[in-house]
Parts: C-alpha cells; sequence; structure tokens
C-alpha cells in the first residue's frame, strides 16, 4: 500500500492540478511532502514501537495511512491535499519499518531469508505496477480512487494484524531522544528534499545547495550528540557489526539504482521514443514477473552459493544491465525490452531480498529497533540521492546537447553513472567474511553435512 501509493500518484499529478486549480509545479508539493514527513518521523520508529508495542504501532501506522488517503481522496485545494500527504507520510514512516521489525523479532534466523523474500517483493514490484494503474485510473475513472483504493486494503490489514500478530516490545525502551528526533529531523528533510528536487528546476539550485548544507549540517550535528546519549534515536555504534556496515553502505550505493530507474525508464520509453504511458507501463512490468520468479528461487541460491558470493557477482550482473539499459533504442523490440526488464528485474529483487536478510544477521534482539530505523533512514536518504543524481544528469545532457524535451540520448548517461554508483558497492562486499550469515542461509548445514 506504502509503496504502490508513491509512486502511483506520479501519473495523475495533470489531472489533479486541474481538478483543484493548482498549477503542475505548485502541486509538486504533493511528493515532496509526503517524502519529508516520512524522512522525518522514520528515525523514532524504532523507539515509538518498543515503548508502546509494534503491533499497536503498526495497526495505529495503518489506520493514520488509510484515513489520510481518504482525506486526500476528498480533498478540493492544494492546502489540503499537502495536510493529507503529511498524515500519510507518518503512517508510511512506521508501517515500513515497524513491520519489518516485527518480522524480524518474531521470526527464527533460519526462516528468515524465506520471510524477506515475502516482505521485499512488493518493495519491488510496487514501483513498477505505479505507473500504469495510476494512468489507467486517471484515464479510466477519477484520479481520487488512487486514493480511495487504500480504504478496504487498511481495513483488510488492520483486521489481519488484530487477528494474528503478535505483540512485540521492550521492557525497557528508555526515554527519547528529542534532541536527535530535531536534529534527524531537520537533516533527513533537507537531505531527502535537496536531493529529490536536485536538477529538475522546481527550486532554484542556491535553495537546493542550501538544503543540503542544511542538512548535512544538522546530521554532523547529530552525529557528535549521539556519541554523548546512552540510547540515541539514531545508533551509529550499530555499523560495528560487519554485516551490518556492508549491508547498509553496500547496498545503498546498488538502491541509488531502485528508485531512479522507474523514473528513467519511463523519460526513455515515453519522452525519447514517444511510447504512451500505458504501453510503457506494460513493458516495464515486466520486471515485476522477474521479481517474482524470484521469489521461489532465492533460497536455493544463497544457500547454495552464500551472502558473499551473491552479493559480488549479482552486484556486478546488476551494473551491467544499466549498460544494456542504455543501448535500448526506438527500434528495439517490444519482446527484447520485456526480455532485458524480466531478467533484470531477477537479478534486482535478488540483490534486495539478499541485503534485507543479511543486514540484520548478526544485530542483538534488544538493537533490532534501532537497526530498523537506522537502514529505514539509509534506504530512504539513497533513493533520494539516486534520483537527484540521475536527473541532475539527465539535464546536464540537456544543456550539453542544447535541446528543449528530453530525449532518450539524455537518458543514457544517467544508466552509465548508475552502473559504476553499483559496481562501488563491491568495495563492502568483497571485505564480507566469506562464512557471513551462514546461520541464515543454511549454508554452513550442508557444508557440514
Amino acid at each position: 500500500m506504502q509503496q504502490l501509493d508513491s509512486t502511483v500518484i506520479a501519473n495523475a499529478l495533470p489531472a489533479i492540478s486541474q481538478s483543484i486549480g493548482a498549477d503542475a509545479v505548485t502541486l509538486d508539493l504533493a511528493i515532496t511532502s509526503y517524502l519529508l514527513s516520512v524522512a522525518i518521523f522514520i528515525p523514532i520508529s524504532g523507539w515509538v514501537a518498543d515503548k508502546y508495542g509494534a503491533r499497536n504501532i503498526f495497526r495505529i501506522a495503518i489506520a493514520v495511512f488509510t484515513l489520510s488517503s481518504i482525506l486526500c481522496g476528498f480533498a478540493d485545494s492544494l492546502a489540503t491535499l499537502v495536510a493529507g500527504r503529511i498524515l500519510q507520510g507518518m503512517g508510511g514512516a512506521m508501517m515500513v519499518p515497524v513491520g519489518r521489525l516485527v518480522i524480524l523479532k518474531t521470526v527464527p534466523k533460519s526462516e528468515l531469508v524465506r520471510a524477506m523474500v515475502y516482505l521485499t517483493t512488493p518493495a519491488i514490484i510496487a514501483p513498477v505496477l505505479g505507473p500504469p494503474i495510476g494512468g489507467y485510473i486517471v484515464t479510466y475513472g477519477s484520479w481520487r480512487w488512487i486514493f480511495f483504493m487504500n480504504a478496504p486494503i487498511g481495513l483488510i490489514g488492520i483486521l489481519l494484524v488484530t487477528l494474528f500478530m503478535e505483540e512485540v516490545r521492550e521492557h525497557d525502551a528508555g526515554r527519547p531522544d528529542l534532541i536527535g528526533f530535531m536534529l534527524t529531523g531537520i537533516g533527513l528533510a533537507g537531505l531527502v528534499f535537496g536531493f529529490e528536487t536536485m536538477g529538475r528546476g522546481m527550486i532554484p539550485l542556491t535553495a537546493v545547495l542550501g538544503l543540503l548544507a542544511g542538512g548535512s549540517i544538522a546530521m554532523t550535528l547529530y552525529w557528535f550528540h549521539a556519541k554523548r546519549v546512552a540510547q540515541p534515536i539514531i545508533d551509529f555504534r550499530l555499523f560495528q557489526h560487519k554485516t551490518f556496515f556492508a549491508a547498509v553502505f553496500g547496498g545503498n550505493l546498488c538502491r541509488f539504482g531502485q528508485g531512479s530507474l522507474p523514473f528513467l525508464l519511463a523519460m526513455m520509453l515515453q519522452l525519447g521514443f514517444g511510447y504512451s504511458a500505458f504501453v510503457s507501463g506494460l513493458l516495464t512490468f515486466s520486471s515485476a514477473a522477474g521479481a517474482m520468479c524470484m521469489k521461489f528461487s532465492v533460497g536455493p541460491i544463497i544457500r547454495r552459493f552464500g551472502f558473499r558470493a551473491v552479493l559480488v557477482y549479482d552486484t556486478v550482473i546488476i551494473s551491467l544491465f544499466f549498460i544494456v539499459y542504455a543501448l535500448i533504442t526506438e527500434t528495439t523490440p517490444y519482446w527484447a525490452i520485456m526480455l532485458v526488464l524480466l531478467v533484470g528485474g531477477f537479478f534486482r529483487s535478488l540483490q534486495f531480498t539478499s541485503l534485507a536478510s543479511l543486514t540484520y544477521a548478526d544485530i542483538p534482539t534488544p538493537m533490532m529497533s534501532r537497526a530498523t530505523s537506522l537502514a529505514s533512514m539509509g534506504q530512504q536518504l539513497a533513493q533520494s540521492i539516486g534520483v537527484g543524481l540521475t536527473a541532475s544528469i539527465v539535464h546536464l545532457s540537456l544543456i550539453w546537447r542544447g535541446g528543449e524535451t528530453v530525449s532518450a540520448e539524455d537518458v543514457r548517461p544517467a544508466f552509465v553513472a548508475l552502473c559504476f554508483c553499483t559496481l562501488a558497492g563491491l568495495y563492502f562486499f568483497k571485505s564480507m567474511d566469506p562464512r557471513a550469515g551462514e546461520e541464515l542461509s543454511g549454508r554452513g548445514k550442508i557444508k557440514a553435512s
């Protein structure tokens, strides 16, 4: 629900703009306000879950997201829509990390890889489903149903949580780190907003640089603050665990492409090749099919080769696929595009499922809450950096070429840049112990037998 909603709204912005009488540039606040809200409230999600119980917070988060979706659906002004999106961001910031936390604390480590397959698959499929679903709803119905469709999903979710989810909490959650909450909120909001608007011409370049500088200063101040408190809201001491360090930093370099790939493919296929939004959506949907195929094979693959080998070789494969995407032309047959996206989706899904499991392999149970908050914060920031980086490259290519509208030639350098960003993750993955995560993968049992 959260992942789908964050991508489906992009296609609806022109229809929303016409309906509520706001220009398209101003209406981007509906997207950025959501991202800012998520960035601000993700850090505190772990502490809140420990203090009040993960099941309670997860259920409340679903309710907040559902009710705010209904509010967005009834919005008749920009102010109402932005207010609803801010509330949605609060719910989304709690839903994903807290839902992951429940799995980490209740599923045995030997079953964690299989559990993470089901957890990560929607996150990979939703960005691909979002554009065609949004385009269909706007074309054949009302944009308001983009938000209303969350209502039945949310109600079912609340019911399932109530019936099946056990309560998980820490008896000593400690006092809330309010200073840390303010510093991380300001820091992440500045960085996420700065990177999201970079290269898009939404705000002046000086304002973008100011946001990035302000966010960096706030996060630097937090770094020193975290060293002086016993239970910081974001605990950088977690990086002392080698698998967590490698999975977060190496994984986030790979995640640069996760947020920007749908954006780049849409520009190439629609603006570069002139495909309709619906045709473009149907083609890119094949990467979701690849992710679904991975679900049945990720366990045996990790068990056979181990986390380190899978991450190292898969990183090389994923990076090469970015080069293949750059080589797609207007004359490339539909079937060839779909095949490339299908296989690429398989390997990306294998990568992120492996990372989602390995990140928490060596984290003690009492520290899981802080680990999920820190990892979620890093993922949010990495996707924003990826979008900002690729948007800037496309914009610079357009200026260099002297064109007035984006073409496929402007998108190709961004794919190449993502290739090298992904390859940089090898530095972290190759430094891992070859036996890392054996308790999760079951590889140690295979060797013993």
